[in-house]
């Protein structure tokens, strides 16, 4: 089938944004520096111009057309859900042959660098700043992969929304999963491209070897403690739908393995957080504690989807009052411990331990069931938090 000819507005207007991103800088070259490249593309719909035209649109447009693009979670369109993809396909928009990576292992992912022809994989996605986001995992598997295959690997850079920060604890590799693969800690506070950079030099020589070459495109204009980029914010997963959303994730979305609603089935995802019969006393203990940053609103809710959907849940809601003093991974630990000492007939672990792989080991689970409170609980990952941030500092670009 003939695909039209892609008509697409150019991004002169924004050339004085104070915020370059890597994917903006190659774009007003015309992708000239990927002439004569077999490249695949693993993206999504984060991966636009200022403009908010898509980077493949924008490549093909060119005369850049891609060999291939791959998915990760939720797609490379963004269609499915959490834990769903797309499926492989051609992009009725520009024809280019869609490959599915989101579940693939590393060789499985390799088989399809190879099925594709591809001698470089570009990758331009924006992340939120949490381990267990996905992107980051599909990020690493697919440098495996490249490494495998002997093909170059190149990194569009975008600012981390939530800051350039450290926080919360080190993955343990004994409970290492897709939301966790490698001991990094919950808030790693890097970007993309920052992490490949660690992924490579850290992780890969001990899985399969490092890359034949890694290229990282920097973003102009953005400091580690910028939250207000002036970018266009696309929603990264269906359930982060702003960029209040992100700043609280890190810390909420602990709730996912709880009894609890974390929100999904709302229009708050991640902000609003609660079970049927929780009442006004949370708000009320929460706020209690003067929490940097934020204030908790008692609310209600039903579901239209996830956990207790149809059903009224009370709960609260979180309003980030100081980007720069919040820590979204204390405030969610004092949810947790105060949920827990409020309403013990409700509040529960998921019976699968989901918790231990989201906080990176059965340390969270365990103190809190013995007790612990807030302090003592951020207390115990202070000395690997230290670790990482030393171990992360070569690989940090941004001041």
């Amino acid at each position: 089938m003939a695909v039209p000819a892609l008509a697409l507005a150019s991004t002169p207007a924004h050339a004085t944004a104070k915020v370059v991103t890597g994917a903006e800088q190659w774009a007003r070259d015309g992708w000239t520096r990927l002439r004569d490249k077999r490249f695949g593309v693993l993206t999504n719909p984060t991966g636009v111009l200022v403009d908010q035209t898509h980077v493949v649109d924008s490549m093909v447009a060119a005369g850049r057309r891609p060999t291939a693009v791959f998915g990760p979670e939720h797609g490379f369109r963004g269609t499915a859900q959490a834990g769903g993809s797309e499926g492989d396909y051609a992009d009725p928009r520009t024809g280019v042959p869609v490959y599915d990576t989101y579940g693939k292992d590393a060789a499985q992912v390799a088989a399809l660098f190879r099925k594709a022809g591809v001698d470089t994989v570009v990758f331009d996605i924006a992340d939120v700043g949490a381990r267990f986001y996905t992107y980051i995992w599909s990020l690493y598997t697919a440098m495996r992969a490249a490494a495998a295959t002997g093909a170059a690997f190149l990194v569009l850079d975008r600012p981390n929304p939530v800051g350039g920060s450290a926080k919360g604890p080190q993955l343990d590799p004994a409970f290492a999963t897709g939301v966790g693969r490698k001991p990094i800690v919950q808030q790693h506070g890097m970007t993309v491209g920052e992490l490949a950079r660690l992924f490579d030099a850290e992780f890969l020589p001990s899985d399969g070897g490092r890359l034949s070459s890694l290229d990282v495109v920097p973003v102009k204009g953005w400091r580690r403690a910028d939250l207000v980029t002036g970018l266009p914010w696309v929603p990264p997963s269906p359930n982060m739908p702003t960029r209040d959303t992100a700043l609280v994730y890190p810390g909420t979305c602990l709730f996912e393995g709880t009894a609890f609603s974390e929100g999904r089935g709302t229009t708050r995802p991640f902000e609003t957080i609660g079970a049927p019969d929780v009442d006004w006393r949370w708000a009320e203990e929460l706020n209690g504690l003067g929490l940097p940053g934020v204030r908790f609103r008692e609310t209600y809710f039903s579901p239209t989807f996830g956990k207790f959907v149809g059903k009224t849940c009370g709960g609260v809601a979180l309003h980030v009052t100081d980007p720069a003093s919040f820590d979204a991974i204390r405030s969610a630990v004092a949810m947790i411990v105060t949920a827990r000492s409020l309403y013990p007939a409700l509040f529960a672990w998921r019976p699968d331990n989901f918790i231990d792989n989201l906080s990176g080991s059965d340390r969270l689970r365990r103190m809190v069931d013995a007790g612990a409170g807030v302090d003592e609980v951020v207390g115990a990952w202070e000395a690997e938090l230290t670790a990482f941030r030393r171990t992360r500092r070569p690989y940090l670009h941004y001041r």
